[in-house]
């Protein structure tokens, strides 16, 4: 996700400065935009002029230090609200005035991220959607404390990137994983409960439209976000019938994550 994003500012002509937890994880970073950048030379959708333009305008940082003077800063970890928080509290300490600091969580508190720092009016949520490079969506959440004005510049920011940003407020799951983590967590219960096989499940759903089945989805999502989102929306609506399902748990216990991983609901 963090690779993708860095890769859409970049190719929207923005110079952008990435921070990894150490040196592997920066060029990992550089080495999944030029697999990416090959691959559109390769389809005739950009030229190698085009793609040196691209990566020449990459910074790979391993200390957050790099950061103090960007504009935006968009943050990308793990979704665990106390690791955010931690985030969230030092880019406080080391963004410029009026920089914006957004966050890329798909379920947690906008607000309490925003409670961290000492400037709430410039927090805001910039939900993107995997794999971030192509899907067009942003989800742009405002907190109770979200300037206009900041608000304003990341929806334009997002439209001047090639995205389509749909504006909701602060609430588990806002708008798109509200309505979809239920079905794909419904989608494991029916097989647990029927044994229905997973890819006769994937198929029934594609045929309706849809561009992938739930537990493809699942797999390219990440179990382990899958997971995280789910718990979230229980703890937050207290709704039984959304509590994770037990092969969700199984598969993330045992490292199944997805593609990642290489092995998930189905193996790749």
């Amino acid at each position: 996700m963090a690779s993708g994003i860095v890769e859409v500012f970049a190719k929207a002509g923005y110079a952008v400065t990435f921070v990894g937890r150490g040196e592997d994880k920066v060029a990992g970073v550089v080495a999944a935009i030029t697999k990416s950048l090959d691959k559109a030379v390769s389809r005739g959708k950009l030229d190698e002029d085009g793609k040196t333009a691209v990566l020449a305008r990459l910074t790979g940082a391993t200390d957050r230090s790099a950061l103090a003077d960007a504009d935006i800063i968009v943050e990308a970890i793990a979704e665990d609200l106390d690791i955010k928080l931690e985030l969230f509290a030092d880019l406080d300490r080391i963004a410029k005035p009026g920089a914006i600091l957004a966050t890329t969580t798909s379920s947690l508190s906008i607000n309490a991220c925003a409670a961290a720092t000492q400037r709430p009016q410039d927090v805001i949520g910039m939900h993107f959607f995997n794999p971030a490079a192509v899907m067009k969506l942003v989800e742009v959440v405002t907190a109770d404390e979200t300037s206009v004005e900041v608000d304003e510049t990341v929806r334009a920011l997002c439209l001047a990137t090639g995205k389509h940003p749909v504006s909701c407020g602060d609430r588990a799951g806002f708008i798109v994983n509200a309505l979809l983590f239920p079905y794909l967590n419904d989608a494991i219960r029916l097989h647990e409960a029927q044994g229905t096989p997973l890819d006769e499940i994937d198929e029934a759903l594609k045929a309706t439209g849809l561009p992938m089945g739930p537990f493809q989805l699942l797999d390219v999502v990440g179990n382990d976000v899958s997971l995280a989102i789910q718990r979230s929306l229980l703890d937050t609506f207290g709704h039984a019938g959304w509590r994770p399902a037990a092969t969700l748990e199984r598969l993330v216990s045992e490292g199944k994550l997805g593609r990642k991983t290489g092995a998930g609901f189905h193996t790749y």
